[in-house]
């Protein structure tokens, strides 16, 4: 299923840490010392940078990124999305390690990162670079997710109080809160093979084989290299009978079908008349009346454990 590179022999052994300490349950508090000795003790020259603010990421690696060999993201799938726009902007562009300690982390889970600190720390230091695609978003990027519509900011208007007490209940605490005040949208959303208009409730676009922690694609060839984008899109129903078929189709993983359309694609654009928000990665990604998506072939390399160490890809 993964495609990978030969595993390098980096002789610059400096690396940059990028640390959201509030991520998740605030676990890595009690671990950064015993991850920085980890890396160490591997030879790492370590420069630690606990973030301050939202978007601080992409202006740090866009001026100091390309001095690493290997950025390490500690952090959820937010700040995972802010090292990855900022690894865009380097040249030459750093490898990618991931520390996953969010409340979803859903390109970890797509990639079997695994969510214990210490053995995501050896993935670091032992691991083989996957080339993988990143998805661009007019001028912005995501890892795994571009979203409208039903429920898509709940991930970030979620008090992060709640997602630390929580965890992935959380979510659907606030998105149970928000039933009433679903909005559809009506748009005209053109793709390599063709068009499609409708009024639709929800939808996104992935690269990943895990969204929100749940396998939508289960069972389906989905690849985090092949170029292709993968498009969901659910169209508004009319009747509360509607509303049921559609729960019952997507819990059992039926993409395609009166109210659910699914394609492959390498881009698309997608217009409405009035603006519609997007979240990318769980983050506000803004309002847009138009937008452009792409995927970027194998734009990084994240590291991950070797096919040897895994169950299965």
């Amino acid at each position: 299923m993964f495609e990978m590179s030969p595993s390098l022999s980096i002789k610059d052994k400096r690396l940059l840490l990028l640390l959201n300490a509030h991520a998740g349950k605030e676990e890595i508090r009690g671990q950064l010392l015993d991850v920085i000795d980890q890396l160490v003790k591997a030879g790492w020259e370590v420069t630690v940078h606990p973030t301050q603010e939202r978007l601080e990421i992409p202006k740090l690696l866009a001026d100091k990124g390309a001095h690493f060999p290997l950025v390490v993201c500690c952090g959820g799938d937010g700040t995972l999305n802010e090292t990855v726009s900022g690894l865009m902007q380097c040249s030459p562009r750093p490898l990618l390690g991931y520390l996953p300690t969010g409340t979803v982390n859903d390109f970890a889970s797509s990639l079997s990162l695994s969510r214990q600190i210490p053995k995501a720390v050896e993935t670091v230091i032992h691991g083989i670079p996957f080339p993988c695609d990143v998805g661009r978003f007019g001028t912005k990027y995501f890892t795994y997710i571009a979203a409208f519509g039903a429920f898509t900011d709940v991930a970030y208007e979620t008090p992060q109080q709640s997602k630390n007490l929580l965890g992935r209940a959380a979510y659907f605490l606030e998105a149970i809160r928000r039933l009433s005040s679903i909005k559809a949208y009506s748009m005209q959303i053109s793709y390599d093979e063709g068009q499609v208009t409708g009024e639709f409730l929800f939808g996104m676009v992935t690269n990943a084989r895990s969204v929100g922690g749940f396998k939508f694609y289960d069972g389906q060839n989905i690849s985090m290299n092949d170029g292709l984008l993968e498009v969901l899109l659910i169209s508004n129903p009319k009747t509360p009978g509607q509303a049921q078929q559609i729960i019952t189709e997507l819990l059992s993983r039926q993409t395609n079908s009166e109210f659910i359309i699914s394609f492959r694609t390498s881009s698309l654009s997608c217009q409405s008349c009035e603006e519609v928000p997007w979240t990318l990665d769980g983050e506000f990604g803004g309002n847009c009346h138009t937008v452009e998506i792409q995927n970027i072939p194998r734009a990084i390399s994240v590291l991950v454990d070797p096919p040897a160490s895994k169950e299965e890809h």
